[in-house]
Formats: C-alpha cells, structure tokens, sequence
C-alpha cells in the first residue's frame, strides 16, 4: 500500500471513530472540528519543524517522521547529498582548469560585462604586470595602450591587436579576446617577440638581398644589349642564347622590382591623399589596351565618380596587377569588365575575366608569395609569383579586402572592397 493511500485510510479510520462516538453521545460535531484542529496543529507543528531544519541547509540528519512526512524528508536529504556531491565534482573541475591555465605559457583573463577582472592566471600577472587584488578593476584602467583600449570597444575580435607588454616594453604581444557564456570574455595574450624579431630579420633580408642583386642585374642587362647590338645575325645559336639570356635577366629584374616594392608596402608609411580613382583606372585600362596591341578588350565601367583616400601609386600597383592577371590567363579574344561602383558598405573594383579559373583549394593560396597555381596550358604563362600579394599587402594598408570567386573554366572575378569610410571628395 502507497504512502498517501495509508494517510487517507488514516484519517477515514479517524473519521470513522469520531463519528461512532459522536453517534453514541450526540456530540459528532464537537468531536468532528477538534478532530480537525488536531490535524491542523499537528500539520503546522510537521511544516514548523521542516521549515527549521531546511532553513539550516538541511546539513544534519533529518529529524524523525512518520508517513508523508517521513518520504518528503528523505527526498530533500538525498537532492541535498546529490547537490552536495556534484558540488564537490564541479569544484574538482574549477580546480583542474584554473591549475591547467596557470600553466598556459600563454597570459589568460576572465572579463565581465563591464570589462572587468575576474580572473587571470600567473602569466598574465607576469606579462600583463596584473596583481591578485586586481579582481574587480577594469582592465582599461590598467593596460592604457590605445591600441588596446580602441579593440577592446570596437567588439570586432576576429583579428588579433600587436602591442608592447605593459611590464616590459621589449616584450611584444599579441592580444586576442574570444567571447563565451552571457556577456562574458577570455583575454589571451601571446609573447610574439621572437617571431617579430624573424620577421624584421626576413623583411630586411629581402630587402638587402634585393638591393645588392640590382647593381649586378644592372650591369648583366647593359653587357648583353650591348652584345645583342653586336650580333650580326650569322649564328642562330648565339643569337637564341642572347634572347633567352635577356629573358631571363628582364624575369630577375622583375622578381626584384616586386620584392623591392613588397618591402616598402610593409615598412614605409606613406601620407594618404584623395586619389581620383576613375582616372586612375581610365589611365590603367588604355595602357592595357594598349599592352594588348589595341585589341579592346577591356570594359571599363565607372558607375560612381568616387574618390578614396590611399597612396596613388600603391592602388595603381595593384590595379595594374589584377588587370595584367586577368589579359594574361584568359583568351586572347575574350573580354575582361573593370567595373567601379558603390553599395550600401563599401565602394568596390571588381575585374572579371573569362580565362581558366582556380579551384577552390587553389584560392585561399594564391596570394601567397611565390605561390602559383600549377596547370596544364597550351602556352606557358611568365610570372614572379608576387603579384597577388602585392595587392593584398596593399589593400590591407588601405582597410580594404580581397574577395575571389573564381570556377575552373568559366573565369574569377576579383574584388577590392574599401570602407566607405574612405570616400573623399
């Protein structure tokens, strides 16, 4: 029998009695109310009691009961050690993770709604100069780098910010904030000092290298124009080798001329100016029609008279390069449209050809240096692998992005999209 089928059978019995001996001396009424007052008072006595206990926790053994009373306290006492259990198991996690970040080589710090700290492991106390009492400060009134201040309000985290630590200044971090939960971030901070340095050694490398192999590319070029202006033509031999020789040192030359300029774009700032970018292109579009032995076969459209702010010869640079990609890897009678308009973000230069194509695979690569996507041509197509980044490098100086779509034999359309933020008059 249920534990609720023995209280009814209880007070039905209860009720019985009363009602025999109410019948026996005619006071069924009396009897029948102070039957019901006792329920009651013992009820508010049963309810007293676990109010008493549950409010201390329900941490010692619950007192006696019987009946109902007796299940709801055994159910309470066995959802408090179940509680109880799994708060022990969570803080054994807590534990492990908060040992497992404090040995992360990498600075890590918990931030609130409001920016504020709530947690950071040792590293960050080490690099980021933060302190245990710490806890509950905002972290812009403690790393005041505006670099810093300006990624932390802008919510757009998809890109790490680059600055010195706050310790010491020969420490170079890079920051990066990933938001989780409700309103919540983790601040990572990663000690790139020894890849800024590579970096600086490769840049200046390239840059040296290429200065040095100018001067001989220089003097290689004039010996063998000169030998050319020699050669009466009598030796098909010799004659074949000058034109390859030549060839290949014009390759060089331009092989330098791209690093050489891939080094500028990532040491030298330039002052921006208005750039008047329909002419521009106007200008960029004859002379590659004129490259293509006035074969017409550019279409330039200027949808928008807009002007951006950037470096002139930076943009023509670039344009130039996309444009030259397009004539080069499509037929020679096809069509390529340079188009120049605005939406409702940005303002955009898209060239699309109707040439080859790149796999899928091929394009998150191509603007790698040196990188080349390998396919079977009827004629071999020269190049120094350099172009594609130059226009990455140069867009990215300018806030703009480079977007590819691109199907294996119908043809890519590559698009620069600059912010409207920078539209000049």
């Amino acid at each position: 029998m249920g534990i609720w089928q023995k209280e009814i059978t209880t007070l039905l019995l209860l009720l019985l009695a009363t009602a025999i001996v109410g019948g026996m001396t005619g006071l069924f009424l009396p009897l029948l109310i102070l039957l019901m007052l006792a329920v009651i008072v013992r009820q508010v006595v049963l309810i007293s009691r676990f109010e008493k206990w549950i409010s201390t926790g329900g941490r010692n053994k619950y007192p006696k009961a019987t009946g109902v009373w007796e299940n709801i306290y055994y159910h309470v006492y066995r959802l408090k050690k179940e509680e109880k259990r799994r708060k022990k198991k969570l803080g054994k996690m807590i534990d492990q993770f908060r040992q497992s970040t404090e040995a992360l080589p990498d600075a890590a710090v918990v931030l609130g709604m409001h920016d504020e700290i709530e947690w950071a492991n040792k590293a960050a106390r080490e690099v980021l100069g933060l302190q245990q009492s710490d806890k509950g400060q905002r972290i812009p009134n403690l790393i005041r780098f505006p670099e810093f201040i300006r990624y932390l309000k802008s919510g757009n985290y998809n890109v790490a910010v680059t600055l010195p630590s706050p310790v010491d200044n020969r420490i170079i971090l890079e920051v990066r904030i990933v938001p989780y939960g409700a309103g919540l971030r983790l601040l990572l901070a990663q000690d790139v000092t020894q890849l800024k340095k590579m970096e600086r050694m490769r840049k200046d490398f390239v840059a040296n290298v290429s200065h040095e192999l100018r001067t001989p590319l220089t003097v290689l070029k004039g010996y063998l124009e000169t030998l050319q202006d020699l050669d009466d033509g009598h030796s098909p031999l010799l004659t074949s080798s000058f034109q390859q020789m030549q060839g290949q040192t014009e390759r060089m030359q331009h092989l330098v001329d791209d690093l050489l300029l891939l080094t500028r774009l990532e040491t030298q700032q330039k002052k921006p100016l208005c750039v008047n970018v329909p002419a521009l292109l106007s200008q960029i579009c004859k002379e590659g029609d004129t490259l293509e032995n006035a074969s017409r076969r550019i279409n330039l459209t200027l949808e928008t008279a807009a002007h951006i702010i950037g470096e002139e010869q930076e943009l023509r640079s670039a344009f130039t390069n996309l444009l030259g990609n397009a004539l080069k890897y499509s037929p020679a009678d096809s069509e390529v449209k340079v188009r120049w308009y605005q939406d409702n973000q940005s303002i955009v230069l898209a060239i699309e050809d109707q040439g080859e194509g790149i796999a899928k695979l091929d394009i998150p690569r191509v603007t790698e240096r040196f990188y080349r996507v390998e396919t079977k041509r009827a004629k071999k197509v020269n190049g120094t692998g350099l172009g594609l980044a130059i226009v990455k490098h140069v867009l990215m100086r300018h806030d703009a992005q480079l977007n590819i779509t691109s199907e294996l034999g119908k043809g890519s359309c590559f698009s620069c999209r600059f912010p409207a933020g920078r539209i000049c008059n």
